[in-house]
Formats: C-alpha cells, structure tokens, sequence
C-alpha cells in the first residue's frame, strides 16, 4: 500500500511542481502569510519558491543560529530552505530533501536564479524520501518541515531517521497537519483526502508519542489555531494540494482504511477533494500543528 500511496503523492506534487503557481498569485502569498510567513520573508526568496503548501512557518519557530546545518524535510521548490539559509549565514548550511524530480529540479532552479540575480550559494538539495535520506549520523543541528511528514506512510521510521541524522542536542521545528479527532472513514478511506494532507494525518497525542518512542524529549505538538480553509485563497484550491497544472498524469486504485479509489487523473482527484472538503468541516477534525522536540 505505501508504495502506491507514495506514488500517487509523486505524481500530484510534480504536477503541482509545474504548475506555475507562485508568491506572484494573491492568492497563493495569502495562504502563506495565514500561516505565518511575513510579506518581508516571502519578498527575499524567489516567488516561484512559494506555491501555497504551507501550514506554518517552521522557520520562525526553529531558533536557526549562523552556523549551523538545517535540513527541511520535502522542501518543494524550497521556500523555508531558503529563508532557513538566510538565518544560518554563509558559514551554515540548509539542506532540502524531497523525492519528487520535479520539485527538486524548481528548487535548484530557484536556487541558481536567487533574488535579484544574485545566487543561493549555502543551499543543496538530495532526492530521496525522508524516512531514508543520503546525511551521515549526528549531522545536523536542527530539521524543519511544512505540512509533509503527514504525506509519509511510515511516520514512525521518519521519526527516527530524524533522530539518526541531528547531533546530541540538535531539535526538530515542524509545522504540519494532525488530527484533533478520528477522521469519518470516508475521509479517512480517500486518496484525495490522503494526497490533501488530511486522510494521512494522526492524532496530537500519538505524534507525541512516536517522537517520544524515536528517543526524543520536550517534545510540544501545540495546535496553532490557524483555519485550515486559508487553502480557499488560492482559487479552486481546498486543502494543501492546488489545483493541477494543464497535463495529467494517471494515478493507480488505491485501498486506505478498507476504502479504495478508481483510477483517476490530477483533476479528478482534486475534484475529489474538493467535494469531501465540502462535506466535511476540516477544522473539525485536523488542526495545523507545531511541533517541537529535542534529541539529548
């Protein structure tokens, strides 16, 4: 089952890679300061960077000090590793990791263009999944993430993979969506609801836990506050996957909580979405977390 839901998360955020969406959209910048970024922070990265993805600003809460190594967990076009390599200066460093091509190839784009044509030089990026990522152990000081370790079918070995590769005492500052109660099976059942950050999602007390059990201490899974339908900003668009862009691409049937979906096209699934969004009060049921952790 993983491996089908991985592929079809692939295929909807490479579309979403391609779509063009940008800060350059009202709407797209109007969901990422919702969730906490700054018109100032979203000025000094390239627009293409920011594609309305977001359910927080980990970098605001991550405490990121000059000199140190940040990696972002599925870091798209890379808008938090870029505001995260202005905080760390040139002698840090901010990793993206992601396993969708497409995104990786906008955030090395984004990378080489910079801000007023002047490169990002303390940046790189990996392909790879974030519960197997290319870093040696006890590497890093600090690892971010915005509204991705939901997508992962196995949370529990992304939880200690990130244990692996932060040094004694580095941190996790994560925003992303958890759920306050159980989701209706038909939500929890959807591949749509899965790929919208929704149907993946586990509850507050068991994120804590599973960091707890991946060795971690101090650990906070605070719920923000924030109205998870700041995604209506963005036209056509319900959750945290836009609409796609003009080509799409087949998804396989998959089967979640008993519950199984034809195959569909991007469009269809978002279609998708965005009926059960309809139906279903978000707010009622997930909530934008942050979460912060301590590795001793």
């Amino acid at each position: 089952m993983s491996e089908t839901v991985t592929s079809a998360v692939k295929s909807k955020y490479g579309a979403v890679a391609l779509s063009g969406l940008s800060t350059k959209h009202d709407g797209v910048k109007a969901v990422a300061e919702a969730f906490g970024y700054t018109a100032d922070e979203l000025s000094a990265i390239p627009a293409e960077a920011n594609m309305g993805l977001s359910c927080g600003n980990p970098t605001a809460m991550a405490s990121l000090k000059p000199g140190e190594v940040v990696v972002d967990l599925g870091c798209g076009g890379g808008l938090d590793v870029f505001l995260a390599a202005q905080k760390v200066g040139p002698t840090g460093k901010a990793i993206g990791i992601d396993m969708t091509q497409e995104m990786l190839d906008l955030a090395r784009s984004n990378a080489a263009r910079g801000r007023n044509g002047l490169p990002v030089e303390n940046v790189e990026f990996h392909l790879a999944s974030i519960d197997d990522m290319p870093l040696p152990d006890q590497s890093v000081d600090c690892v971010i993430s915005n509204c991705v370790i939901n997508l992962a079918p196995d949370k529990r070995a992304v939880f200690r993979e990130i244990a692996r590769i932060l040094k004694p005492g580095g941190r996790l500052a994560v925003s992303d969506i958890a759920l306050k109660q159980q989701l209706p099976a038909e939500l929890a059942g959807d591949i749509a609801a899965y790929v919208g950050c929704i149907g993946g999602a586990i509850e507050i007390e068991q994120y804590r836990n599973w960091l707890v059990e991946a060795g971690f201490t101090s650990v906070e899974v605070i719920d923000s506050g924030a109205d998870l339908n700041a995604y209506a900003k963005v036209e056509n668009q319900s959750c945290c996957c836009p609409p796609p862009a003009e080509s799409t691409s087949s998804l396989p049937v998959v089967e979640l909580g008993g519950c199984s979906t034809e195959p569909q096209a991007d469009d269809t699934l978002h279609e998708r979405l965005a009926d059960l969004l309809q139906r279903y009060n978000v707010n009622e049921y997930a909530a934008s977390v942050k979460v912060f952790a301590v590795k001793p």
